[in-house]
């Protein structure tokens, strides 16, 4: 039986990155700041990891002022769901997988 590894999208690899997107997915959107406390991810961190599912086309970006402060929600997007319910689903069949072997 073939494991299909090669269905694995190489974005989620990233444990933040996976976090990101499975919060993302099961909410509308979700800000920065919120995104920080909720993951324990250092602001550097937590932008990079942001940008790479951004240049994905995986989340969107929608920047606000809340009075003078700024601020920036992000929601996932249709493409992203999708590349998301792939990779679980590719994970799970590898998880079937082994236990058949």
């Amino acid at each position: 039986m073939k494991i299909p590894f090669e269905k694995l999208d190489k974005a989620f690899e990233n444990r933040l990155r996976l976090q990101i997107m499975s919060v993302l997915v099961v909410n509308e959107r979700y800000d920065f700041n919120s995104l920080k406390e909720l993951l324990d991810a250092s602001d550097g961190n937590l932008a990079s990891h942001l940008k790479a599912l951004e240049k994905e086309e995986y989340i969107m970006v929608h920047k606000s002022f809340l009075g003078r402060k700024p601020n920036t929600n992000y929601e996932a997007t249709a493409k992203g769901k999708q590349a998301f319910k792939q990779h679980l689903d590719a994970l799970e069949q590898i998880i079937k997988n082994q236990k058949t072997l």
